[in-house]
């Protein structure tokens, strides 16, 4: 789950992070109140779930309440890479002097949080590691021991060249970030920039987090964090219906059950030259209910021109599997070909089930793939 800057930085700051004050407005008149609370002058910053907000013009200095209201005015209700700009963050603007970057991941080669961290911030982290990769610096962090004072400390005063007074800040906003990230059970914790004013005193002034969906239920409360206007409306009901579903950018639609499985579906569409439209793990319930959900979830998508059903029949029977399809077919009207692909227990009484219908029933992973793309076109 993705959450907005402002949010992020309420975690941030529950964790001492030391992070400026600021709120969100929904309006222009909402956004000239709180830089008349904060005092000028202050930044307007779109909050949506993307990046590049400043290139899009998301994120403006403001010297005057005029600026902040024609500014907030402008930003409110604008697109930002498919994204419409609902609530905007009015924050002090502070004097920088110097801008890092610092960030927590998941490594999956050592299976540890990995700290990221480099003297280049303010500007993309994935620009800066294609231009000059020795200028971020990581260290894969030991669960057992968490980021100790010296391994900090020793990062710090590489990015400070050596700075003690701001090498201490930096390494104790490493170490927040750390236990921040560890907490929330996030994927990705993030400050870019962090920096440091001209007298020395250092800033998270941005964030952004993506928590885990698998670890939501240690965090009840982090639910009233999602905005269900900024989530794609088809994997907010495949999270709803129980479904794994991503949304892709291609024209074949596939039900899949098992995860290595739908990934080596989409694997096999793109080697066969064609463009899977999504990922979606319908799991090994022959539950027609269930394969009408996500027929529905992928039906919402006007690219899909074709759509492929990849199922492996182990402890559930084929035949349960394609009287499921079966019955959820004849509910709907669909207007697209399905190539159904089913192996396993009981998998030519499953074939046999097919030939009786519209459906077009194919013995192999390849074949069923080069036939879903054959009928694309």
């Amino acid at each position: 789950m993705n959450i907005h800057e402002y949010q992020a930085k309420e975690i941030f700051a529950r964790f001492g992070l030391p992070v400026p004050p600021g709120d969100v407005a929904t309006t222009a008149d909402q956004a000239v109140k709180l830089a008349e609370q904060y005092g000028l002058p202050v930044m307007v910053k779109a909050q949506v779930l993307t990046g590049g907000r400043g290139k899009a013009g998301g994120v403006k200095y403001c010297t005057s309440v005029a600026d902040v209201a024609e500014h907030a005015e402008a930003i409110l209700g604008m697109d930002i890479k498919g994204h419409t700009v609902g609530k905007v963050q009015i924050t002090p603007a502070l004097d920088i002097a110097e801008e890092y970057y610092v960030g927590m991941l998941i490594d999956r080669n050592t299976k540890r949080a990995l700290l990221m961290a480099s003297a280049e911030g303010g500007v993309e982290i994935e620009q800066v590691a294609k231009d000059n990769p020795d200028a971020i610096f990581k260290l894969a962090i030991d669960p057992r021991y968490g980021l100790l004072d010296h391994e900090a400390l020793t990062m710090a005063l590489k990015l400070t060249n050596g700075d003690i007074k701001k090498a201490r800040q930096l390494a104790l906003a490493m170490q927040k970030l750390y236990a921040a990230f560890m907490h929330a059970d996030a994927s990705l914790a993030e400050i870019n920039p962090y920096v440091f004013t001209p007298a020395g005193e250092g800033y998270a002034i941005d964030a952004k987090m993506n928590l885990d969906d698998n670890a939501q239920f240690r965090h009840p409360d982090y639910e009233q964090l999602r905005d269900l206007d900024e989530e794609n409306a088809a994997e907010r009901q495949a999270r709803e219906a129980g479904l794994s579903f991503v949304k892709l950018e291609g024209n074949v639609g596939c039900l899949v059950n098992g995860a290595g499985l739908a990934m080596a579906t989409m694997d096999l569409v793109k080697y066969y030259g064609g463009k899977p439209a999504n990922f979606l793990d319908i799991g090994g319930s022959s539950n027609p209910e269930k394969v009408v959900n996500a027929l529905q979830i992928i039906l919402t998508d006007p690219h899909v021109k074709v759509i492929l059903f990849n199922i492996f029949g182990g402890i559930t029977r084929c035949d349960d599997v394609a009287n499921g399809i079966i019955a959820a077919t004849e509910s709907m009207d669909i207007s697209v070909p399905i190539v159904v692909r089913l192996t396993g227990t009981n998998e030519e009484e499953a074939r046999q089930l097919l030939t009786q219908t519209d459906l077009v029933a194919a013995e192999t992973m390849d074949a069923a793939v080069q036939k879903a793309i054959e009928l694309v076109s």
